[in-house]
């Protein structure tokens, strides 16, 4: 910058001697004065604000419009992604027989006869193959007359409801195609919204895309709901008809067809006339599409479908149906959704035995103090023939055969004498019924005093608590555990103390029956089973149960020596009353103040455990396990060995049982051999019943044997029954 360019300031020439004191100048920059810069012409400022104002506006709309279409972008992209996302996918056309289908299961007899149903009804897959032309018509007719001539979403057939409904100001038709209901059935929800409308036609379109229209037909057909817990047509027809879909008739087809519109309001049993009424819309479609003729819709109408009777429920089956449940999801759960599971259970036993558990509980109960009962009824090779877990399951469902568990008292003895037969003792040895102490446990008979010297056999047909005790001493605990885990007994400790001897350790029923199989089959142990065979609703086998002739897990001499001391026990010991003409074998077992009473017997057929008692533990009055037990194990028996030939056991070696040689019994033991000797001139098995146990009476309690400090085992002592007097001779099983 150069100094021509500024000038200094105009000033007035003052007298340096008048001129006044200088003011301070101001603290700051120095001032200079710049030449005025040559005019220019004048600018419109608002003229150019304007101007850069439609700019900035302009820009900001173009960042707005750019923001909004990159959001909506993304926004569109995440809504897509999202929808498409939330559509599940669509399995292999063999998986969308069962794919989200909710479990259920057929109960089927060891025959092959539908005893009960749980759950939803599928009933079995059935192609169109299999059914009558004018079944799937009637389904066509019903919800989709265009079905063959339009793809998976039908806008015409859109339309055309869209129009009627706006008419009618209420929804009169529908828009969706059949394969657009079956996408709604297989996978979605049944809201009515946009979003799954346009899922339904999304998942239509792939179904159509995996399948011919053939097989949506069919795969429609066996998945739709039909009301009354039905899915498929083939549950449908049993269901509401009581015959596989192959035999359906046309008014029924047609019955059929007018329910998945409305299926839980349309359910033939809860208005079959509403019903009735659009299967007659259904039959008169089928005729305008040329399906079937005036003559066959007339028919038709002058023959209205009869619905089959109402199937009795599981009745009887109860205890049966829920083991099997709860053994089927063990066995096959998660496999597939319906299963058909095939039992072991003969309806005929399983009736029997249940009736006769009522029956005797209603007659018996009231005077017995007594309210429950079960039974188990076993073949041979371990099958579940029968069994009943109370007296009335609608009343109480709990299952007293498989899930109580209960003291058995001196039913068990057999295992202690099983154990000590290994250990050397023989039938025939001589034991002294005398009082007895081991430690502070000093365990008592039932009947006052004491009988001395017997032998092993006897001492099992009379139930003798002493001599029992004597022997789990010589034996010892881990002997009679590790014998008892052989047998299949899973509650019994490796090492139990010696009240072991008298049933202290809780079992339950079939667990015990269970293990008297042992005997029965000579030392061979077969594992009871309820469930024969699992199959699907297609046939293809799950599970199936293979037939063995057992593990050996005793000794046959030995078993043949213990089944000829327990045919003694109904000989001549304490369950005379079990008696029914054939060799059978067992023993009776009674808890401590006769909380439990049990016996468990067996023939060369059949072998059959019962247990009566309450659910809360109060005595029975002096109820023993030769009493009603036997009474109710006998009638089981004789049932079950209608027809069939008296036999022996035939792994058994032919010998007289094992008994007490009359010289080597003591006095005192010859008034109770006589008492078995005797006649009995009794009409019944509780006439005179006072009598028997007239000596109970007068008796103290049993001792309670200590437990261990290790373990919880009962302290409660057995208090088995005096040996029985012979009854009547019954009548012989019918040919």
């Amino acid at each position: 910058m150069n100094d021509d360019d500024w000038i200094l300031p105009p000033s007035k020439s003052i007298d340096s001697a008048n001129r006044p004191p200088p003011e301070p100048e101001p603290i700051g920059p120095p001032s200079f004065a710049r030449a005025p810069p040559p005019k220019r012409p004048k600018r419109d400022w608002m003229e150019l604000f304007r101007g850069d104002r439609q700019a900035w506006i302009w820009g900001s709309l173009a960042a707005f419009a750019a923001v909004v279409i990159i959001g909506g972008a993304i926004f569109g992209i995440v809504s897509v992604s999202r929808f498409f996302g939330s559509i599940p996918p669509i399995p292999d056309k063999a998986a969308l027989t069962v794919v989200n289908q909710a479990p259920g299961m057929t109960f089927e007899d060891k025959d092959g006869r539908v005893l009960a149903t749980r759950g939803p009804k599928h009933g079995y897959a059935i192609s169109l193959a299999e059914l009558p032309t004018y079944v799937p018509q009637a389904f066509l007719a019903a919800e989709d007359r265009r079905f063959y001539h339009h793809g998976p979403v039908d806008l015409r057939g859109m339309a055309r409801a869209a129009w009627v409904n706006w008419r009618a100001h209420h929804t009169v038709q529908g828009g969706s195609t059949l394969t657009q209901q079956l996408a709604k059935t297989l996978f979605l929800t049944p809201d009515q919204t946009l979003k799954r409308k346009l899922q339904e036609a999304v998942i239509a379109e792939r179904l159509e895309q995996e399948m011919s229209k053939d097989e949506v037909l069919e795969l429609y057909l066996n998945r739709i709901f039909f009301g009354d817990n039905a899915y498929g047509i083939d549950a449908a027809s049993q269901t509401y008809f009581g015959k596989p879909a192959r035999q359906l008739t046309l008014p029924e087809a047609a019955l059929l067809a007018a329910l998945p519109k409305a299926p839980t309001r349309l359910a033939l049993t809860n208005d079959m006339d509403s019903a009735l009424a659009r299967s007659h819309l259904v039959l008169h479609n089928m005729r305008t599409e040329g399906w079937i003729t005036a003559d066959q819709e007339q028919a038709a109408l002058d023959a209205p479908p009869k619905l089959a009777a109402e199937a009795p429920g599981e009745g009887d089956f109860g205890y049966v149906i829920d083991m099997a449940s709860a053994e089927a999801v063990k066995i096959a759960g998660g496999q597939a959704p319906d299963l058909v599971v095939r039992l072991s259970i003969d309806p005929a036993l399983q009736a029997q035995a249940q009736s006769i558990v009522r029956q005797t509980i209603a007659a018996e109960g009231q005077g017995a103090h007594v309210k429950q009962a079960a039974l188990v009824l076993l073949a041979p090779d371990g099958a579940v023939r029968a069994l009943v877990g109370g007296v009335d399951h609608h009343l109480s469902a709990f299952n007293r055969a498989t899930q109580a568990q209960r003291q058995p008292g001196s039913s068990f003895k057999p295992f202690v004498y099983a154990a000590a037969l290994e250990a050397g003792v023989k039938p025939t040895d001589i034991r002294t019924d005398k009082p007895v102490r081991f430690g502070l446990w000093a365990p008592t008979n039932y009947e006052p005093g004491f009988r001395g010297p017997v032998t092993v056999a006897t001492a099992l047909a009379l139930s003798i608590n002493t001599i029992a005790a004597q022997l789990a001493n010589e034996v010892g605990g881990p002997k009679i555990g590790e014998i008892a885990h052989r047998f299949g007994f899973k509650s019994i400790p490796d090492d139990p103390n010696l009240s072991v001897a008298l049933g202290t350790y809780e079992v339950n029923l079939l667990e015990l029956a269970g293990a008297y199989q042992v005997f029965q089959q000579g030392g061979q142990r077969t594992e009871p089973y309820l469930i024969d065979q699992i199959a699907t609703t297609r046939g293809d086998v799950l599970y199936s149960h293979v037939a063995s002739a057992g593990a050996p897990v005793y000794d046959v001499a030995h078993a043949g020596d213990m089944v000829r001391m327990m045919e003694g026990v109904i000989g001549h010991g304490t369950a005379t009353r079990a008696a029914f003409g054939r060799p059978a074998a067992g023993k009776t077992g009674t808890t401590q103040n006769w909380r439990d009473a049990w016996f468990m017997g067996f023939t060369p057929d059949w072998l059959c455990g019962v247990w009566i008692g309450n659910d809360d533990n109060t005595p029975m009055n002096k109820i023993t396990g030769g009493a009603i037990p036997a009474e109710i194990w006998r009638r089981m028996m004789m049932l079950a060995h209608q027809n069939l030939p008296v036999r022996d056991f035939p792994w058994l070696q032919p010998e007289a049982p094992v008994e007490e040689a009359a010289s080597d019994a003591p006095p005192s033991a010859e008034p109770a051999a006589a008492a078995a000797a005797a006649p009995d001139s009794r009409a019944g098995f509780y006439s005179g019943l006072g009598s028997d146990f007239a000596n109970a009476q007068h008796s103290a309690p049993p001792a309670e044997p200590p437990p261990r400090a290790h373990d919880d085992a009962d302290d409660n002592d057995d208090q088995d029954e005096p040996p029985a007097r012979p009854g009547p001779t019954p009548p012989s099983p019918q040919p």
